[in-house]
């Protein structure tokens, strides 16, 4: 079970693939860990060095000693574990948080990426009164009261019936989140906007949305496009904010035929 350190924080990794294969880092959402991109392993660990990583306060990596966190800091996160596992530079796929985090990656250290990857996500998500109430309610209660309206914004009611075990695994990761992660990335959401960040970004995008995503909008996803210089946008159809679980060959389609592409000369970051 790989951890390693990251400014004093133990940060919980796999690595899956050729040593020698071009490093794809998988950055995962609120309230899940590592594991939300198992359904993308088996097609592209043939072809890259995927690297996966719980985000901090997710999973097995460590909270920290502060109740709030900064996309900034979550993007230091990031560069922290390229560094550590001597990763000079990488695509970067994410999603949701995961994403708002890719953005500020690819904004801030341009050297690094590669090719970039934003599922279902935006440059702001939410609203302050939204973050702040589910703070408020994972402080005083736990993550139990969050659960149930969190799985029916991740996944359409169609997989409720043909995969309520895969849903009820989700349920079960999501339960688990430490209050303490889940508190801090919702801070960091909270705060966050990339707009400015957005039209920094130099690298290859891919912006990959759900057309039923209630979170994080079709519409929410073709202002993200235009807000990255060169970005294109690809719009799955019957799928929630969980495309990447709901729709696994899809993406993992759209992810690998995008790292595929080459860059022209003089491009990219």
């Amino acid at each position: 079970m790989p951890f390693t350190s990251v400014d004093g924080r133990t940060v919980h990794y796999d690595i899956t693939g050729p040593a020698d294969a071009p490093p794809v880092v998988f950055a995962n959402s609120l309230g899940t860990n590592f594991h939300l991109w198992d359904p993308q392993l088996p097609a592209l660990a043939s072809w890259y060095r995927v690297i996966r990583y719980d985000m901090r306060g997710h999973g097995l990596s460590a909270s920290g000693s502060r109740r709030e966190y900064t996309i900034a800091e979550l993007a230091d996160d990031l560069a922290g574990l390229l560094d550590a596992l001597d990763v000079e530079r990488a695509s970067v796929v994410g999603l949701s948080i995961g994403g708002v985090v890719a953005q500020r990656f690819a904004a801030e250290y341009p050297a690094r990426i590669e090719r970039l990857v934003l599922c279902a996500t935006g440059n702001r998500i939410g609203t302050v009164a939204t973050w702040t109430e589910r703070m408020e309610t994972a402080e005083r209660e736990g993550m139990a009261p969050l659960v149930e309206a969190t799985l029916g914004r991740w996944f359409t009611p169609r997989m409720d019936v043909e995969r309520p075990v895969e849903v009820d695994g989700f349920r079960q990761m999501l339960a688990r989140t430490p209050v303490a992660g889940y508190v801090g990335c919702c801070a960091a959401l909270r705060d966050a906007d990339l707009n400015a960040d957005d039209a920094r970004i130099a690298a290859p995008t891919r912006v990959i949305a759900g057309s039923e995503d209630v979170v994080t909008t079709p519409e929410m996803g073709a202002a993200l496009r235009d807000a990255i210089p060169g970005a294109e946008l690809a719009v799955i159809p019957g799928a929630k904010h969980l495309l990447n679980v709901e729709c696994p060959d899809e993406v993992a389609g759209l992810v690998q035929t995008f790292l595929e592409m080459r860059t022209p000369a003089g491009a990219g970051g």
